[in-house]
């Protein structure tokens, strides 16, 4: 029982590097039996999460079940992380509590009406929450049947907001004909580019340099693709706030570490800015924590493994750079190829797995047996792969031949991609080798989960930080 107890909690933080892309339903299983197993480790990994993961996803199912628990001290939590939320996070718990549990306790609604009152006291506050979520906030006055002050009801219901409100502000900036007009207005306001954008009705270099200075690094970030259709890089002011935008994002603690890579792949940017961006990557990981302990990524490089290879150049970029101690790279099909990187950047290592590609049969334990013939002394193993092997020698093999010859007892950490079926896991159980495994399921942002793992000596040890992570208590009783 013990076993299968420590399995479930292993297999929710496996989850946990997944990203639901909010379809919350599909994580929320793992939830449900771990609350009802174990709630007091539930309750303080909810916190844990809160303070060190990146998937939003996530924290809204912790928050939902915290919030919906028979234990007080879990809805005591959930009251007082709520109101650390953007209220759209906010209305999509609400939404959460309701149809996956078909019940908002009092306690909960209570802790919204507290959120919407906190904000209602400061008029700025309130506005600027009103203009960037006008849906969720008039969502959760009406859907919590919570009567909303007269501000609110004026700019959320009656669409007759006060002069002094920004709501008002932005319908002068339809209004306003000339760009410098539009840009006064935007300065002036700070109004944000998601709200601004739509509204003006000539988007010049004007009005982006004004929109621009407006936007959080993290904002600029998310929307580079839109700037870029408006024209944004073609200007060399413009772009200059651009770059300025993502320096401070490297530095900033409200960027998510991944989120940079992701939009450079999906948007077609000049050298510099790419550059910026895998910049703000690698510095958002290095915040994460530093490895002390000697690593080998071995990638699987064999037939229909280009998933694989592309994590694997993600994972050593991510490693090196916040190591501190020896990292040892090989692809491998039936034979083992050294990657050797001359930095510790993701153009690095693109430039190191340059000539790999998929295809082959695959050995699993190729990588290891390189490693015990160098004598390459390494306290984790990351493998990436699909677990499949048809070729001498197999993984369970090599590694109990480099413990033999090397006096060592690495841990072993799978990273399953492609239609992985859990065999060399099991084979690795069999022979009580220390193994983990994580399900990649096409996140790359939500790969610096991992860290937290790398970083420390043993799985055990995370489990007893994340039982050491006090909860929150309410103040307002």
């Amino acid at each position: 029982m013990i076993t299968a107890e420590l399995d479930l909690r292993l297999e929710l933080l496996n989850s946990l590097l997944t990203t639901p892309h909010r379809e919350l339903a599909k994580v929320a299983e793992f939830h449900k039996v771990i609350i009802e197993l174990d709630p007091i480790f539930y309750g303080h990994l909810a916190v844990w999460y809160q303070r060190h993961g990146d998937v939003r996803d996530h924290k809204e199912v912790f928050l939902g079940y915290l919030l919906t628990s028979n234990v007080t001290e879990h809805r005591n939590a959930g009251f007082v992380m709520l109101q650390e939320f953007p209220p759209y996070q906010v209305a999509r718990i609400v939404d959460f509590m309701k149809q996956q549990q078909g019940k908002v306790p009092r306690s909960a609604r209570t802790a919204v009406r507290l959120y919407l009152q906190e904000r209602e006291k400061n008029p700025q506050f309130f506005d600027r929450a009103a203009l960037r979520a006008h849906k969720a906030m008039k969502h959760l006055y009406a859907t919590l049947h919570i009567k909303p002050g007269q501000r609110a009801d004026a700019v959320l219901f009656k669409g007759t907001p006060p002069e002094d409100s920004l709501a008002f502000i932005l319908k002068q900036l339809a209004k306003a004909e000339k760009p410098l007009d539009q840009a006064a207005l935007i300065v002036e306001h700070n109004i944000p580019y998601a709200i601004a954008i739509g509204a003006v009705k000539q988007v010049t270099p004007t009005v982006l340099v004004a929109l621009i200075n407006s936007m959080s690094p993290q904002e600029v970030i998310n929307n580079l693709k839109s700037l870029q259709g408006r024209g944004a890089m073609e200007h060399p002011e413009v772009k200059k706030l651009i770059d300025g935008k993502l320096q401070a994002a490297a530095k900033s603690d409200r960027v998510s570490a991944f989120k940079a890579t992701v939009a450079a792949d999906v948007t077609q940017l000049d050298a510099q800015t790419v550059a910026l961006l895998e910049n703000v990557t690698n510095e958002q990981v290095k915040k994460r924590g530093k490895i002390a302990k000697s690593t080998a990524l071995l990638v699987d490089k064999s037939g229909s493994m280009t998933e694989a290879i592309e994590i694997g150049k993600r994972l050593a970029a991510m490693i090196s750079g916040v190591t501190e101690a020896d990292l040892f790279v090989y692809a491998f099909d039936t034979i083992p190829y050294p990657v050797k990187a001359e930095g510790t950047e993701l153009t690095d290592w693109e430039r190191a797995f340059k000539l790999i590609q998929a295809g082959g049969g695959t050995s699993c334990g190729c990588g290891l047996e390189a490693l015990r013939r160098k004598k390459q002394q390494v306290e984790q193993i990351i493998i990436v792969t699909d677990e499949g092997e048809n070729t001498q020698p197999y993984f369970a093999d090599a590694y109990q031949a480099y413990q033999r010859d090397l006096g060592l007892i690495p841990n072993v950490i799978i990273i399953q991609v492609g239609g992985a079926y859990g065999l060399l896991e099991q084979i690795l159980k069999q022979r009580q080798i220390p193994v983990d495994t994580f399900a990649f399921k096409g996140d790359y942002y939500s790969l610096p989960n991992l860290i937290p793992l790398l970083c420390r000596p043993s799985r055990l040890e995370l489990l007893m930080e994340i039982l050491e992570t006090p909860l929150p208590v309410r103040g307002d009783k």
